[in-house]
């Protein structure tokens, strides 16, 4: 965890998905890996979770800065 100048909580992740859909009647196995980011109260909780833990994420998707892949701003977490 690091933390804003103006000394506010910030964490930076990756969080990596593995699920199989149904496509046009099919099987399909989805796996990937998205960039994801949470502020304040919501990365200190997130700070102290094991890696490899299982969650559902609330949030949105942003640009990333000075780049052109996507970001999940992580607003909550269950």
């Amino acid at each position: 965890m690091r933390f804003t100048p103006a000394g506010v909580p910030a964490l930076n992740l990756i969080l990596d998905h593995a699920s199989e859909m149904q496509e046009a009647g099919v099987a399909r196995q989805v796996v990937t890996s998205l960039k994801a980011m949470a502020f304040g109260s919501v990365a200190e909780r997130l700070a102290i979770q094991a890696i490899g833990s299982h969650w559902k994420f609330e949030g949105f998707l942003a640009n990333a800065t000075r780049s052109k892949s996507v970001v999940l701003h992580i607003q909550n977490f269950s």
